[in-house]
């Protein structure tokens, strides 16, 4: 049965370090300063938000840690709320979960094309094409995600340590890239530190334009969470994912503002800050109108969209090696559990992975590629519900469990976990004006088709299950 099998230990540090930082960084840390950070909270707004979100994400990475010697197993927050809340808890969790995931393996896959539109011209824009949502989809940039999907998928069911081993070359890939950048800021004299005036973005208070970021702090660090879905796996003790989760957080965050300084600090001739820059970027096209890869540009010419282009290629591509085991392992446990059919669960009989749970994200990605970007945002904006919502399930078993050992460290945490979770789920539900942060009416209604789902296939497996059940009995 497929809760009797077992996944093979052969995750290094290393490998699970870079599994966590991958997939917190993806496209849009290079596109974000232009279309978010700086025109919602400026340079410094930005800075001291992803400092607040970082500290946030690291102390709900102790409730995560602490979980994670209590039960060291993949599923990681689902695991988390069946052991303390019961099934229908878990299934929530999971529900909401799953699709924040499984969404990101088809958003990073179809970022290739943005890669190849925005650095090589037109080269996979060929063969039919059509408009969905305002977003020309062309067969050759289908083709380029859907290749990547198979690859990688493929990949995936090789094995785990040779697909941790890919991620850590990925990660240091990007790390180089963008580091490269960042030294180039830091001597070339396009960038200048006066450039970063004004230091929060004028339309709104100091205050709005912290908070509107960490806001998106969910979906930013989403990725860290994917190690307690790889515990069943680690080749060293549980104890060490604490120092990880806080590292790759910490690696995360300082990414993100090094991209969002660099971008402010590097003006094209004829504005006199970013403020006028990123005000004028809807009438601009091509390089000018992607802030990062422009500044990339003006300092060091080819040789800079070489560097970042090396970045942004490897963060999409550990951003689907990494959600395609974070969500693979997820449908795993579910299935390990019951709650999902025993075809989940089933290994590949040489390479010990989720062979079908790993299938089945695939076929699921391939489809995404034909509805273009914009209609898949719909679906990725509400992944930060679904982060948000494990992390309070987390924090809440963590709380549960603190509580009856008297550990006050982990209360502490707990209750700060629950508060912060429920924070953003309020920020993104809720439509407040100050802050610019909810969620748009597409993904509403989204979201409302996927609650409407998840209601059916609960009542639909309970059913299922309670037949099996007679049956026994």
């Amino acid at each position: 049965m497929a809760k009797d099998q077992k996944l093979e230990k052969k995750l290094s540090p290393l490998n699970v370090w870079a599994l966590a930082f991958g997939c917190i960084i993806g496209w849009g840390a290079f596109v974000m300063p232009g279309n978010t950070f700086l025109v919602k909270s400026g340079p410094l707004g930005t800075a001291i938000a992803m400092v607040v979100a970082s500290l946030v994400m690291i102390i709900i990475a102790f409730n995560y840690s602490y979980m994670i010697k209590q039960y060291p197993i993949a599923g990681g927050e689902f695991t988390y709320a069946q052991k303390a809340f019961g099934q229908n808890h878990a299934f929530v969790c999971s529900w909401f979960l799953g699709l924040s995931y499984l969404a990101i393996v088809p958003l990073n896959a179809t970022a290739l094309a943005l890669i190849g539109r925005n650095l090589m011209g037109s080269v996979f824009q060929f063969g039919f094409h059509y408009v969905v949502a305002g977003y020309d989809v062309y067969l050759g940039e289908i083709c380029l995600a859907l290749v990547a999907l198979l690859f990688f998928a493929y990949l995936s069911i090789k094995g785990v340590k040779f697909a941790g081993v890919f991620q850590t070359m990925l990660a240091c890939a990007l790390i180089g890239g963008v580091a490269l950048v960042v030294v180039a800021a830091l001597v070339c004299p396009e960038a200048q530190w006066s450039n970063l005036a004004p230091a929060y973005h004028p339309g709104s208070s100091e205050i709005s334009c912290i908070i509107a970021v960490v806001a998106v702090a969910p979906w930013a660090f989403v990725g860290f969470d994917t190690i307690p879905q790889a515990a069943e796996e680690f080749n060293f003790s549980p104890t060490k994912g604490k120092m990880i989760m806080v590292i790759s957080i910490l690696f995360g965050g300082l990414v993100y503002v090094l991209l969002n300084g660099v971008t402010a600090m590097v003006v094209p001739d004829g504005y006199a800050n970013w403020l006028e820059y990123i005000d004028d970027l809807k009438n601009l096209d091509g390089l000018m109108s992607l802030p990062t890869f422009n500044a990339a540009h003006m300092m060091l010419g080819t040789w800079g969209l070489v560097f970042l282009g090396i970045a942004v290629l490897s963060a999409c591509l550990s951003g689907i090696v990494g959600f395609y085991m974070a969500t693979s392992r997820l449908l795993f446990s579910m299935s390990r559990e019951g709650v999902l059919p025993k075809w989940f669960g089933e290994l590949h009989p040489t390479h010990k992975t989720p062979m079908n749970a790993i299938l089945f994200v695939m076929a699921i990605a391939l489809v995404a590629p034909f509805f273009g970007r914009t209609a898949l945002g719909w679906i990725v904006d509400m992944s930060s519900l679904g982060a948000a919502i494990g992390y309070g399930y987390t924090s809440a078993a963590a709380l549960k469990y603190a509580i009856e050992r008297k550990d006050a460290g982990i209360i502490f945490t707990g209750v700060i976990g629950i508060i912060m979770a429920a924070a953003f789920t309020v920020l993104l539900l809720v439509p407040i004006k100050m802050f610019n942060c909810s969620l748009g009416i597409e993904s509403y209604i989204c979201l409302g088709i996927w609650v409407i789902l998840g209601f059916i296939f609960y009542v639909s497996s309970l059913k299922k299950r309670k037949t099996a059940c007679d049956k026994k009995s």
